[in-house]
């Protein structure tokens, strides 16, 4: 997830995290440990997606040839995806401001924070770690529609205001990060935000709960979602290459849009205050 502020609707306080720096050719010497860790989630995660996620992130995922193994190098994950897309990654903090995020975007440079979670909080974090910026977005970076949104998306973000800045951010949650899309064989995964999430990648799909309703970019733009929480809400694709289409659309017309409607009443509670006050 890229979370920044993007990702958490508002720029976090602090993290514990930090991310590691690389030598002069790029690679960074990660510990075993952590490429343990690596491994375990890459395990976990890749038998639970195997019918959930869209084929163009399979086909992505084989293109970067990631594995279980270690943690790859950005190199040589930015070799592929140069081929592929143009992409690149770009080694980031722990976290960045929404100027940076964009920035990146806006010149194809797909953000990677180069740490990896802990032991503690092996299931959940709210810090977008290695895994899920690599395991979770990278594949669909090598696909044409879905980079050509991302990169769209970066240059209107580069340039709007800062409160147009914060409806986009809900377009990006909606899509990038939890979208669905239907396909041939069916509702299928990807989101970013839920391909890196066990938890995530079986209730959006199977569980009762949340709504599901056709992707309509306006509405997606006035809808609050909160990131401590399993979605109450997904929005569909009807095909993978819609994403392009929305690309190719008036977006920063549809946030005007949005704004003058303004938002949705929330389908969650409040987050709850912690004991000093703070949430």
């Amino acid at each position: 997830m890229v979370y920044v502020k993007v990702k958490r609707g508002i720029m976090a306080k602090q993290t514990q995290y930090q991310s590691r720096s690389s030598d002069k050719n790029g690679y960074i010497a990660w510990s075993q440990d952590e490429h343990q860790i690596w491994s375990e989630l890459y395990q976990r995660q890749i038998t639970l997606i195997q019918d959930r996620a869209c084929q163009q992130y399979h086909d992505g995922l084989a293109l970067l040839e990631l594995n279980d193994q270690q943690i790859p190098q950005l190199p040589e994950l930015n070799t592929r995806l140069k081929e592929a897309t143009g992409w690149q990654t770009a080694e980031v903090p722990a976290l960045i401001n929404f100027s940076e995020f964009f920035r990146l975007l806006a010149n194809k440079q797909f953000p990677v924070a180069t740490f990896i979670r802990s032991r503690e909080e092996f299931d959940y974090l709210q810090e977008p770690d290695i895994f899920h910026e690599v395991f979770g977005h990278c594949p669909l970076l090598t696909n044409p529609a879905f980079a050509h949104f991302t990169h769209t998306y970066g240059k209107l973000g580069l340039a709007a205001s800062k409160e147009d800045r914060v409806f986009l951010a809900r377009l990006y949650w909606f899509t990038v990060e939890f979208g669905l899309v239907n396909t041939a064989d069916g509702l299928r995964i990807y989101g970013g935000g839920i391909l890196s999430s066990p938890g995530e990648t079986v209730y959006a799909l199977e569980n009762d709960t949340p709504v599901r309703q056709p992707l309509d970019p306006v509405d997606a733009l006035r809808t609050p979602y909160r990131i401590d929480i399993m979605q109450p809400l997904y929005y569909i694709l009807n095909q993978f290459d819609d994403l392009y289409t929305l690309a190719e659309a008036d977006i920063m017309s549809m946030v005007k849009q949005a704004r003058e409607h303004g938002l949705f009443a929330p389908r969650f509670a409040p987050k709850e205050k912690s004991a000093s006050g703070q949430n």
